[in-house]
């Protein structure tokens, strides 16, 4: 059974459940689909996709490619930033922060002060759902399903409601239905484009569109960690709604083809006043250090890295496509640094097969079945991925 007849029997058995509860007059109260069919609500505030625990810890690997790391940052320039400002370590980094949001302004076109700064993008979600929630009585969150669901857990967590919406057959956000999910209680609404851990991309045109119209009901959180891995002339920010004074609440990160996971920066992008209501709760910028603040600058100016690492990243996604395609496994076509496909075999035969050969990948189950993901890594890193993986499915 595929995808979409487990979707379509959800919904069947939904329907029965409610008309069982003599759910007439519940079911026409209730939102409903898009193309002029009477079905059940399309959210269930469960997610179809959950990630599966494993010891990951237990294991040394030699390609660890379960975290999407980038295997070619930080950069040198970066790198010798960061070391030359461990001396000025005793010191608070006012002025370095200052200086990075006067380059990311320029940057995105925007002033200094729609930025604010954060040890990595995570924090400044899981902040955002906080404080949209906090003191609201009822409250929702709109998203896609599968989602990065580090925003969504924050925001459930202060009692909000997630209305997932699941994503369409190619995986890309159903838009249509995302906006009809929308009411008086929706505080927040989450776009990842592209996507985490689909690797899917939503079209721009149509992205750009919604978050128009919808930013006009609720404020719009498009959350681009991964843009920068598609080719320059198609990363198509959503960055000029906010200097068009749309509610969008726009998040980056030098984690990823930056390479600076570990050194912790991020950053979001608003209109004035969602930046100052941010900061009158917390304060993200003061928890950065002045190291991970002088790598960012210099990363931001090292050009030439970025190309290589997306380059790099490329030949890493096509070659697991071919290998894919010679092993008969299906796959999602990701704009991402990761690739994400469903397992022929059980999940934990399949973890444990890979951690004892000392590759690491992450491990999911969606709609009752196991689905893998691994991160890009080295071209050698990959060939062991895939050597490591034809042993354990044979």
């Amino acid at each position: 059974m595929n995808i979409d007849q487990q979707r379509i029997n959800r919904r069947n058995w939904l329907r029965t459940s409610m008309l069982a509860l003599g759910g007439t007059a519940v079911a026409t109260a209730l939102p409903w689909g898009t193309y002029g069919e009477t079905v059940t609500p399309f959210w269930t505030n469960k997610p179809r996709l959950m990630t599966r625990p494993f010891p990951f810890m237990d294991y040394e690997l030699k390609a660890k490619l379960n975290a999407n790391e980038n295997k070619f940052g930080p950069s040198a320039m970066a790198q010798k930033a960061a070391a030359e400002a461990i001396s000025a370590g005793n010191y608070y980094a006012h002025k370095e922060v200052m200086k990075l949001k006067g380059m990311l302004a320029e940057k995105e076109g925007v002033k200094p002060e729609q930025i604010i700064l954060g040890p990595g993008s995570t924090d400044l979600l899981e902040k955002t759902a906080v404080i949209s929630f906090m003191g609201a009585k009822k409250g929702n969150i709109v998203s896609a399903d599968p989602a990065y669901m580090s925003i969504i857990r924050s925001a459930q967590r202060v009692g909000a409601e997630w209305k997932n919406i699941p994503c369409k057959k190619d995986w890309a956000h159903d838009l249509n239905a995302m906006a009809d999910a929308v009411d008086e209680h929706t505080k927040l609404v989450y776009v990842c484009n592209p996507n985490n851990p689909t690797g899917a991309i939503t079209p721009a045109k149509e992205l750009w569109d919604f978050c128009s119209k919808v930013s006009e009901k609720a404020p719009v959180f498009v959350d681009e960690a991964y843009l920068e891995f598609l080719p320059v002339e198609q990363q198509k920010s959503m960055v000029g709604l906010v200097k068009e004074g749309k509610d969008i609440i726009l998040s980056r990160t030098f984690s990823k083809i930056h390479g600076m996971a570990g050194l912790r920066v991020g950053y979001v992008v608003a209109k004035e006043e969602r930046i100052e209501a941010i900061n009158k709760v917390l304060r993200s910028s003061y928890n950065l250090s002045i190291s991970s603040l002088m790598a960012a600058m210099a990363s931001l100016n090292d050009t030439a890295q970025l190309k290589f690492c997306r380059e790099k990243n490329d030949e890493a996604k096509a070659y697991v496509y071919k290998m894919f395609k010679s092993m008969d496994i299906d796959y999602v076509p990701s704009a991402t640094s990761f690739i994400f496909f469903p397992l022929k075999i059980d999940g934990e035969q399949y973890m444990k097969g890979m951690y004892e050969k000392g590759v690491g990948v992450r491990l999911f189950e969606m709609d009752g079945k196991p689905w893998g993901r691994v991160s890009m890594g080295t071209m050698s890193e990959m060939k062991m991925f895939v050597d490591t993986l034809k042993k354990v499915i044979s």
